[in-house]
């Protein structure tokens, strides 16, 4: 069995003063060899774990306070504390830090020396502890120099804090604070003011015992309320004990409690509101008061939770009809503020601690008291701690309960009945339904997939509650409401829909299509608001930029483009924040190319948009408009594409130029006139790969749609002659020699000048090669490369080439 002397947790002061939990474990001591010296070290319970490892040092002020709690400073502004299940663990831990620094185990607190100076140091350690004037209204002002003077030295406070201990002198001084007040003496008032507030600042959790014991804290408030900087006295005290009631809804049996409770809140007053706001340098010098509030709080839900008595009283109250109105709402503050400390509680007695108020029925009970603001913070406790635990119970409500009764569905209501101008609860419940209804943090069993139920339940039974406001709001082509406060509430739930485009898959996407959603919500684009038209363009684009063609072709058939242009044409030539996400809208089906929503943008609208050119947003979509309609024109345009995009043909582009190198030092004398340059298969078929993008091959494509044109090749040869030719075609041999040109003026490609022997160049024909075709004229042979797909024309060829005449005014020598 694990020795439960050594357990204990393990906590850091964060930024804003607040414990944070960093885990459970069992704390030993060793030598630690990086470290160079003795260390503590905690190891996680549950899984062996480093959780701390702290060297030791000489310097370092450790405290103990609370018999179990061990506190230190491991930097600046970086507090750790131990937290030790018993007592006697804690002892033992606290010896070895003395030994380790050479301390007497007595004492609760160890100091660093270095800051003295060695005369200091000696007069401190040769003197046997520190005297205290005798308490005097005589000698006040001579006490408060003394404790004044004591605070910059860490051996003199200690020591100071020691004599107050031992003296009993804190009673002592309220007793003469008693007899100031009834002297009405000024002066030694502000000088207790000054006292007591040093007091504070040595830090030290046994003097605070004393000072917030129940029969000095009230006294201790008193002495605060003289401040010598304000020119008249606080009143904290009327404050405390006739301003502020102490509420017991549930009447408390255990007096230990009911004495934490109000010694927790004095404390916190104290700290809040009754001690000035504390320097750069004082800040550190107040840990304990936090630690001790903490500790504090952990100890009072601990407390009321075992007490279940107490709890089984509250829910019954809570969720009696009998109980009327005020009382009901001071159940409800008592369970806020209960809920508000489970807060400080470690992850595990924070589970625990949920756990028994599920137990309790505490979501049965949010159904009754949910119109009071606290019982959506009590809502969103339970949300943040565990949706699941929520989730599971509006489920299983579901099967017993009408849709009306739901606890989500009250939510839904309560959000959109909100009578606060701002929203500020609507705006609440918008992020808790948004994590309740967030994929990311669902379970996934191998039963059961909480996703999939969960989503199926909302959409079944609480979407039409959550849209009912906006599709009773876009019956027609304006919204029939459209005051601020609507719009707000408009778009939050615009907000939450856009959420579940994004996260959720055909839930959303069959209700979307079958409620026809997105017209209903673009008719918001009129709003007079334009934060709502900016919600409802969001919504669209978060549907776009999906890129799921049920979306698309649901957008086209019912035209809901129209609002968005004309909200786009009415915005004019005013440059705000509608007009860039409508253009970011069309610029992105741009970008991606959303075929089927550029052919409606186009078909449709293109009249109205065709005159915007400080933006080439709208020509780039008319482009691709043309260029897919020009695909669909000629289907044998695909085909070309899947040959050019073969990456199987791709060749260095070295061999290339290798190639053309040839072709340049080959002497022209070397050729005879008629004499053909042909290509080898492997180099026709290499050279067809050649072939440039399409783009090139739909300019020339354009140029040839006549049945009867000309095409004028012409080729400038440096220091060589620049001989020129004219290709004359009729339309029957259009489409081979089409084929042949998309790549023209690449060197090397196949119908491109300068490429030796390149198919429809004069003076070129294959006579070993199957691939290449040869055509006889007057002038000359010219060679075609014969595509498998053109079998099918080659009958109606050579009946058109026996017509054709392609002159060749002599050896062709084309320059690249």
């Amino acid at each position: 069995m694990t020795d439960t002397r050594r357990r204990v947790k393990v906590y850091t002061l964060n930024e804003d003063r607040q414990w944070d939990d960093r885990g459970t474990g069992h704390v030993s001591s060793g030598y630690v060899e990086r470290l160079k010296g003795m260390s503590l070290l905690v190891r996680a319970e549950s899984d062996g774990s480093l959780l701390l490892e702290s060297k030791i040092n000489t310097n370092t002020a450790y405290q103990k306070q609370q018999d179990t709690l061990i506190v230190w400073s491991e930097a600046e502004n970086y507090d750790l504390a131990l937290s030790f299940q018993e007592k006697a663990g804690c002892d033992e831990i606290w010896e070895k830090i003395c030994q380790v620094q050479g301390k007497d185990p007595s004492v609760d607190i160890t100091q660093d020396l270095v800051d003295e100076s060695e005369e200091e140091r000696f007069d401190d350690m040769s003197s046997p502890g520190l005297e205290l004037p005798s308490c005097e209204l005589s000698r006040l002002e001579e006490i408060a120099e003394v404790v004044a003077s004591s605070l910059p030295s860490p051996l003199r406070r200690e020591k100071l804090a020691v004599a107050l201990e031992n003296e009993g002198y804190i009673k002592k001084l309220l007793e003469l604070f008693h007899v100031c007040e009834d002297l009405e003496n000024i002066e030694g008032l502000h000088h207790l003011y000054e006292i007591i507030k040093g007091i504070f600042l040595l830090n030290r959790t046994a003097l605070f015992e004393v000072m917030f014991s129940e029969d000095c804290i009230m006294d201790i408030i008193g002495c605060l309320e003289y401040d010598p900087s304000l020119p008249t006295q606080r009143k904290h005290r009327e404050f405390l004990t006739k301003t502020a009631k102490f509420k017991e809804v549930i009447p408390i049996s255990d007096p230990d409690l009911k004495q934490k409770i109000h010694q927790t809140y004095r404390v916190q007053y104290i700290q809040d509101v009754v001690l000035p706001t504390p320097s750069v340098f004082e800040e550190n010098m107040l840990s304990t008061l936090h630690s001790f509030i903490f500790f504090n709080k952990v100890e009072i839900v601990g407390m009321l939770q075992e007490d279940e008595k107490f709890l089984t009283e509250l829910f019954a109250h809570l969720t009696d009809e009998a109980t009327d109105d005020e009382k009901r709402q001071e159940l409800v503050n008592f369970l806020k503020e209960f809920c508000a400390f489970s807060q400080t509680l470690q992850p595990q007695n924070r589970d625990a601690f949920f756990k028994t108020l599920s137990n309790m029925g505490i979501l049965p009970a949010l159904e009754v008291i949910l119109v009071r603001s606290a019982a959506t913070d009590i809502f969103s406790y339970l949300v943040e701690y565990n949706p699941s635990m929520v989730r599971e119970f509006v489920m299983q409500e579901a099967q017993q309960n009408d849709d009306d009764i739901l606890l989500i569905n009250l939510i839904i209501e309560h959000m959109i009945c909100d009578t606060d101008p701002e929203l500020g609860g609507a705006v609440q419940l918008t992020g808790l339904l948004r994590t309740l209804v967030d994929p990311e943090n669902m379970l996934a069993t191998t039963n059961k997939t909480e996703k999939t139920e969960f989503l199926g339940f909302f959409y079944k039974h609480c979407m039409h509650v959550l849209t009912a406001p906006l599709l009773a709001n876009t019956t027609e082509e304006k919204p029939s409401k459209d005051d601020f406060q609507t719009a707000q509430l408009l778009a939050l739930i615009l907000e939450l829909l856009t959420f579940c485009v994004e996260h959720h898959t055909y839930h959303i996407k069959n209700y979307i299509i079958n409620k026809d959603i997105l017209r209903r919500v673009l008719v918001l684009m009129s709003s007079v608001h334009s934060f709502l038209g900016l919600c409802a363009l969001r919504f669209m684009r978060k549907i776009v930029g999906l890129k799921d063609e049920f979306y698309n072709r649901y957008i086209v058939k019912s035209f809901l483009f129209e609002p968005v242009v004309k909200a786009f044409l009415n915005n004019g030539s005013r440059y705000n924040l509608m007009n860039s996400a409508i253009l970011e809208i069309f610029e992105y089906i741009r970008v991606e190319d959303i075929k089927s929503l550029t052919a409606h943008v186009i078909e449709n609208y293109w009249k109205a948009l065709e005159d915007v050119e400080y933006v080439q947003t709208f020509k780039g979509l008319k482009l691709r408009y043309d260029q897919q309609r020009e695909r669909q024109d000629n289907p044998k345009l695909d085909s070309m594409r899947s040959i050019l995009r073969n990456h199987r043909y791709r060749r260095d582009a070295r061999s290339i130029e290798d190639e053309e190198e040839m072709w340049f030092n080959t002497d022209e004398d070397d050729l005879e006139d008629g004499e053909p340059v042909v290509l080898s298969s492997e180099k026709i078929k290499n050279s067809e790969d050649l072939i440039d993008p399409i783009s090139k091959f739909m300019e020339r494509k354009k140029l040839k749609e006549s049945e009867e044109k000309e095409v004028l090749l012409k080729t400038n040869l440096t220091g060589r002659q620049s001989p020129s030719f004219k290709l004359s075609f009729s339309g029957a041999t259009k489409t081979n020699l089409t084929s042949q040109s998309s790549a023209s003026g690449l060197p090397g490609s196949p119908g491109s000048p300068g490429s030796p022997g390149s198919p429809g160049s004069p003076g070129s024909v294959s006579k070993s090669t199957p691939q290449a075709a040869a055509i006889t004229t007057k002038g000359g042979l010219v060679g075609l490369v014969d595509y498998p797909d053109d079998d099918e024309e080659e009958d109606e060829d050579d009946d058109e080439e026996k017509e054709e005449t392609l002159p060749l005014t002599k050896k062709a020598r084309l320059g690249s």
